[in-house]
């Protein structure tokens, strides 16, 4: 939860500025720009378990309007971590795949 929140985490923004990547592009979507946001936002690949998301806390997912989300009810902060932890570990994953070649 913590890197969807800080950005800092398998995002193709936060990789590129460490090293770590040699582009920023959204390696799900094509996106130029892979940041927290556009994987929190806006990102096709996580529709799903974004709408989800949505359906417990409301449609914006703007990460004020999460943090707010978690600090208002304990069951909208439990629905935040099944997504975080869905999409984090998938994006971690497909790194590990990319490294591995």
């Amino acid at each position: 939860m913590t890197q969807v929140l800080t950005g800092h985490g398998a995002f193709g923004e936060f990789l590129l500025r460490i090293r770590r990547e040699v582009t920023s592009t959204c390696h799900h979507c094509e996106e130029e720009e892979d940041t927290a946001q556009h994987t929190l936002q806006f990102c096709p690949a996580w529709e799903e378990p974004r709408r989800v998301l949505r359906l417990a806390i409301g449609e914006s997912l703007a990460p004020e309007v999460i943090v707010e989300a978690m600090l208002r009810r304990k069951q909208e902060y439990i629905a935040v971590c099944p997504y975080c932890e869905q999409v984090m570990r998938a994006k971690e994953r497909a790194k590990r795949e990319r490294v591995r070649g």
